[in-house]
C-alpha cells in the first residue's frame, strides 16, 4: 500500500471515528472510581473525629472503614458518628457480625480472613473471606435518617452449614446508654431527645451489660445455608432527632429490610448520575484519570458534609466539614461557592444551600454569617461577602428554574441594599466590612479573611444603631459588589423587571470606573484597600482582595498586566501551590500560624484562575491550575481534600473534608472556559 492511500485510510478512519456516538453517559463509575479516596481508622476517642469519611443523603450520622490490620474490628463498621451541635462517635465499631458454627457451637473467628476493604461512591463495602465461608458487608443510606447494612453470606463448602448470626458492640461511655427497644436496641443521649436504633424485623435475643454501655444481639432462629447457597441479612442503623421524626419513617422499615436489592440498585442509579453529570465537562483537564479522580473524591466531599432539615434548620445546607467541630453548621459565603459547583451534579442540593441561609435574612436584609440546629449558636454579629446572586445565576444557568429566581430574586435585592444602608460609613457609595456589635473581629470574620494583616491597623466607625464599619473601605467587598449588580441586571431581566436591569446595569458601570480608579497603586501595580477619611492606600500587604478586580473584570487591559506580572512571580505568588493569601516575600508570611497570613485558600486560588482567563491569560491559568493540582500534598491520591495548604511545601493544612476546596476544585476542574 503507497503512503498516499495509508493517509486517505486513516483519514477516513478518523471521519469514521467522528460520527460515532459519544461514549455511553450511564458508566458505572461507582465501580471505577472504587478507594478514590480513603477513610480507613478506627476513632480512639468520642469526641475527636478521624477517620471520618462517609456519609450520604444528608443523614447526620456517618461511618468509616476499619484499618486493614484492625482485625479485631472485621465484621463492622467504624463508627457510627453522630453530627448534631457537636460530633460525637457513638462506638468504635457498634456492629460487629458474630456468626457461630450451630452444630458445634463454636465462634467463627472473623479476624482470620483475608479482607478487602472498599469505599465506593456512595456505599461502603467489606469482603472477609475464609475457608468455608465468603462474607460481604455492605451500607448505604436509604433516607436523611436511616442507614442499611446487609450482610451476604456465602457458603463455599461442599456441605451444608448451620450458623446463629449476630452483633455484638461497646459504646463510648459519656452521655449515651444502651436500652432494649421494640425493634431492636436503641442508644439514648442523655441530652436532649436523640436517640439511635438498631433493629430488623426478625426474632432476636438480645442481652445488654449492666453498664448499659455493651451489648449482644443475636438472631434466635439458626439458619441453614446451603452449599454454594447466600444468606443475606439486614440491618437498619437509624438517628433520630424526636420521636415525631422516627414515626414517619416506621412504615418504611418492613419495605427497606425486604427489598434491599432494589435499594442498592437505586443507589448505584443516583451516585452514577451524580459522577456522570460531574464529569460531563469538555473541560481538557477531564481528560486525564487523575483529575476524573479528584473530581469524584470532591464530589464525595460534599455529599458526605451535606445535611438534611433538622431542628430549627428548614432546609438541607452543607456543613464546611463534617470531620472538624468548629463546621457545624451552614455558613453563608461557603454556601454560596458550594452551590455554584452543586449545581453540576445535584441542582436540588444546590437551591436548598440558598434557601438554608436566606430562611434567616432579617427585616433589615441581613443573612447571618452562620446558622445551626440550636438558633441559639446563630452569629447575627456579622455577614459575609456578597457572592450569593452569582450562585443562584449560575444556579438559573445550568437548571432554567425561573421560579427559583423568581423566589430569590427579591431576597437578593434587599441583601444588596442592606450593605449600602448598614456598611458605608460616609456615603459615597462604597462600602466597608463591619459588625452588628462593633467589634473588629466580627468585623474581620465578615471579610471572611480572619486575620489578614491589612486589618492589623484597622478601626471600627459607628454607622447607625445596627451597624458599624471598619475605617477602611475594601477592594474585594466592593468588586464583588459592583459583580452583584451585573448579575442582578441579568436575573432582572429573565423575570422583566427591565426598568430594574437598566438601573443596575448603569450602577455596575459607574462603580466599576470608581474601582479600577480609586484601588489601584500606579507604584507597585496592585489593587489595596483605601482608608475611608484620607483616601491613603493600605499598602500593607498584598493578597486576594488585590486580583478580585481582575476576576469581577473591573481592571483595565494595563492594570490586569501588571497584577498578572505579580501573580507569576514565583518569589509572590506563583509558589509551588499558586495563590498565597499574602504575598510570600512579606515578612508576616506564615502560612503554618496565619490562618489568613499565608495558606493557599482554594476559593481565592480559583478566583485568581478565573482572574487571568478574564483578561486572555489562559497559558498562565493553565500553569498556574496545574500547580494547584499536581502539588497540593496528596490532592491526586486517597488523602482527604483539606482547607487549605502550605503554599512551599504543599502540605495540607487545616480540616479535612473541607467543603469549598472541594467545590472550588470541582469548578477549576469542570469549567468551560468560553473566552
Amino acid at each position: 500500500m503507497t503512503h498516499k492511500n495509508i493517509t486517505l485510510l486513516l483519514l477516513a478512519l478518523l471521519v469514521w471515528t467522528g460520527c460515532q456516538p459519544k461514549a455511553d453517559k450511564t458508566t458505572d463509575l461507582q465501580e471505577e472510581m472504587a478507594n478514590v479516596l480513603n477513610i480507613q481508622g478506627i476513632p480512639q476517642a468520642q469526641y475527636e473525629l478521624e477517620p471520618f469519611g462517609f456519609s450520604d443523603m444528608g443523614a447526620w450520622h456517618g461511618y468509616a472503614l476499619p484499618d486493614m490490620d484492625s482485625t479485631s474490628y472485621y465484621g463492622g463498621f467504624s463508627g457510627p458518628l453522630c453530627m448534631k451541635m457537636w460530633g460525637q462517635w457513638v462506638s468504635k465499631n457498634l456492629c460487629q457480625l458474630e456468626l457461630t458454627d450451630a452444630s458445634s457451637m463454636t465462634a467463627i473467628d472473623l479476624s482470620k480472613a483475608k479482607a478487602e476493604l472498599t469505599y465506593k461512591p456512595g456505599k461502603l463495602e467489606q469482603t472477609l473471606d475464609l475457608e468455608q465461608l465468603s462474607i460481604k458487608l455492605s451500607l448505604i443510606f436509604v433516607s436523611d435518617r436511616s442507614a442499611l447494612i446487609q450482610t451476604d453470606i456465602t457458603n463455599k463448602s461442599d456441605k451444608n452449614q448451620s450458623l446463629y448470626v449476630g452483633w455484638k458492640g461497646e459504646i463510648f461511655p459519656k452521655g449515651i446508654t444502651l436500652c432494649k427497644s421494640e425493634k431492636g436496641l436503641q442508644i439514648d443521649f442523655e441530652e436532649g431527645d436523640e436517640f439511635f436504633l438498631m433493629h430488623n424485623d426478625s426474632n432476636k435475643s438480645i442481652q445488654i451489660s449492666p453498664n448499659k454501655h455493651s451489648y449482644q444481639m443475636i438472631l434466635t432462629d439458626k439458619r441453614e445455608i446451603a452449599a454454594g447457597e447466600t444468606l443475606s441479612v439486614n440491618l437498619l442503623h437509624s438517628y433520630y432527632f424526636n420521636q415525631e421524626e422516627a414515626t414517619k419513617e416506621d412504615n418504611q422499615y418492613a419495605n427497606w429490610l425486604d427489598n434491599s436489592d432494589q435499594l442498592f440498585a437505586d443507589n448505584k442509579s443516583r451516585w452514577n448520575a451524580y459522577l456522570n453529570k460531574a464529569l460531563d465537562s469538555k473541560n481538557p483537564l477531564l481528560n486525564k484519570d487523575d483529575n476524573r479522580k479528584l473530581a469524584v473524591k470532591c464530589v464525595q466531599t460534599l455529599q458526605t458534609n451535606w445535611r438534611s432539615a433538622a431542628g430549627d434548620l428548614q432546609h438541607s445546607g452543607v456543613f464546611p466539614s463534617a470531620a472538624y467541630q468548629g463546621f457545624y453548621g451552614f455558613w453563608s459565603w461557603d454556601s454560596w461557592k458550594q452551590a455554584v459547583a452543586l449545581v453540576r451534579f445535584n441542582p436540588e442540593l444546590a437551591k436548598s444551600n440558598l434557601h438554608s441561609m436566606f430562611q434567616y435574612q432579617d427585616e433589615m436584609g441581613m443573612v447571618a454569617d452562620c446558622v445551626y440546629f440550636d438558633p441559639k449558636e446563630n452569629n447575627w454579629r456579622d455577614t459575609k461577602a456578597p457572592l450569593a446572586s452569582w450562585a443562584v445565576l449560575e444556579i438559573y444557568k445550568a437548571t432554567s428554574d425561573l421560579e427559583f429566581v423568581k423566589e430569590l430574586y427579591p431576597k437578593l435585592v434587599k441583601y444588596h441594599e442592606w450593605w449600602y444602608q448598614y456598611r458605608d460609613n460616609d456615603k459615597n457609595g462604597l462600602c466597608e466590612y463591619g459588625s452588628t456589635d462593633g467589634t473588629l473581629i466580627a468585623a474581620k470574620w465578615e471579610s471572611g479573611m480572619d486575620n489578614a494583616v491589612r486589618f492589623d491597623d484597622t478601626k471600627m466607625l459607628k454607622n447607625n444603631e445596627n451597624g458599624w464599619s471598619m475605617n477602611q473601605e475594601s477592594v474585594d467587598l466592593n468588586a464583588y459588589l459592583q459583580a452583584e449588580k451585573e448579575d442582578l441586571a441579568e436575573l432582572a431581566e429573565l423575570i422583566d423587571r427591565t426598568e430594574e436591569a437598566k438601573s443596575y446595569k448603569l450602577e455596575a458601570s459607574s462603580l466599576k470606573k470608581r474601582i479600577a480608579a480609586d484601588f489601584w497603586d500606579e507604584a507597585t501595580g496592585f489593587f489595596y484597600d483605601r482608608e475611608i477619611v484620607t483616601g491613603k492606600l493600605l499598602t500593607v500587604q498584598q493578597g486576594p482582595e488585590g486580583w478580585i478586580p481582575l476576576y469581577t473584570g473591573i481592571a483595565t487591559k494595563e492594570q490586569a498586566k501588571r497584577v498578572t506580572a505579580i501573580l507569576m512571580d514565583s518569589t509572590k505568588f506563583a509558589t509551588k501551590v499558586p495563590f498565597p493569601t499574602l504575598v510570600a516575600s512579606h515578612e508576616k508570611f506564615n502560612p503554618l500560624k496565619g490562618y489568613w497570613r499565608g495558606p493557599v485558600w482554594l476559593d481565592q486560588a480559583y478566583f485568581g484562575i478565573k482572574a487571568l482567563e478574564e483578561y486572555g491569560y489562559n497559558k498562565e491559568a493553565d500553569l498556574l491550575s496545574q500547580k494547584l493540582l499536581q502539588n497540593a500534598e496528596g490532592l491526586l491520591g486517597d488523602a482527604p481534600i483539606r482547607e487549605n495548604y502550605h503554599p512551599i511545601s504543599g502540605k495540607g493544612l487545616n480540616a479535612n473534608h473541607f467543603s469549598w476546596s472541594a467545590a472550588h476544585y470541582l469548578m477549576l476542574l469542570s469549567d468551560e472556559n468560553d473566552k
